[in-house]
């Protein structure tokens, strides 16, 4: 099974999307964005070979990871390989699981199939606020946790340039990835709100331009359904019931994922509990 790669041009960034082709199309893409030599995220491991290919003979000096989600973290080790002088760069958490992602971050069946393994890549530690430089741009760091506890976003304060991660995702969510804290997404989407952004580069939607209005509705949105969980709850609706009420009905998404991604994790997430209907320690 190929991989599809589409590259697109917003002036000085390089937009690279990445998929697995399955069934002669491509499936689930990811979003990986080069530019001055600064790699943002590498794409999965069924896309690594090609992705290495189409930047041959490109200028690569570094490789940021958003997050450890192996559909970001995919081509490192095909990227060093190629020019060993690049260096990794990701979140402190996210060190461990790049270096050892099989053991780290086992992932569910769906999750080999649409993007795979990684290979072990060996990243140095990012810290808030410090600054990555390239010959043209300076992008800050933000730690940005929610859909991961290891995610950060870029800001290039000169340009406006804002790459989100997916920390933003488009839509009104319906269900949460396993792993995930709703309440620390929204003060993460907060933090990018505040920002001057020009343009947004999102790690799996659409390009936005001034994105502050679409941010400012998702976390609207966020906080609309959290109320409305809190007091469904308080009410005495089991999570299943607020599920249903809130969300609809099942999507086909929960069942091939086998409940990993779902409204069930969502409403826990509102709530503060695990997946046994406990309350969180933190």
């Amino acid at each position: 099974m190929a991989a599809e790669i589409k590259t697109i041009q917003f002036g000085e960034v390089t937009r690279i999307d990445l998929s697995r082709r399955i069934a002669g199309r491509g499936r689930y893409w990811t979003t990986a964005y080069l530019v001055d030599g600064l790699m943002i995220d590498t794409g999965c491991a069924h896309t690594a070979a090609e992705l290495g290919r189409a930047l041959q003979n490109e200028q690569l000096s570094q490789i940021v990871n958003t997050h450890s989600h192996e559909d970001h973290i995919g081509a490192n080790a095909t990227l060093k390989s190629i020019r060993d002088s690049v260096g990794i760069f990701a979140h402190p958490a996210a060190l461990p699981i790049l270096a050892d992602p099989r053991t780290q971050q086992p992932l569910q069946a769906y999750r080999r199939w649409f993007w795979g393994w990684p290979d072990v890549s060996t990243a140095q530690p990012l810290e808030q606020g410090s600054v990555i430089e390239t010959d043209r741009y300076s992008f800050e760091v933000l730690f940005t946790p929610g859909h991961s506890q290891d995610h950060i976003c870029l800001y290039e304060p000169n340009q406006g340039w804002l790459f989100s991660g997916d920390a933003f995702i488009g839509g009104k969510d319906r269900a949460l990835l396993a792993g995930s804290d709703i309440w620390k997404m929204i003060d993460s989407l907060k933090i990018l709100a505040g920002l001057p952004a020009a343009i947004m580069f999102p790690g799996c939607a659409q390009v936005r331009e001034d994105p502050s209005q679409e941010l400012s509705n998702k976390i609207e949105y966020y906080q609309e359904m959290g109320e409305k969980v809190l007091l469904l709850h308080k009410a005495g609706a089991k999570v299943s019931e607020i599920a249903n009420i809130l969300f609809g009905r099942p999507m086909l998404i929960e069942l091939f994922t086998w409940g990993h991604f779902s409204r069930r994790r969502l409403v826990l997430s509102y709530l503060g509990m695990n997946d046994d209907g406990l309350r969180n320690s933190s």
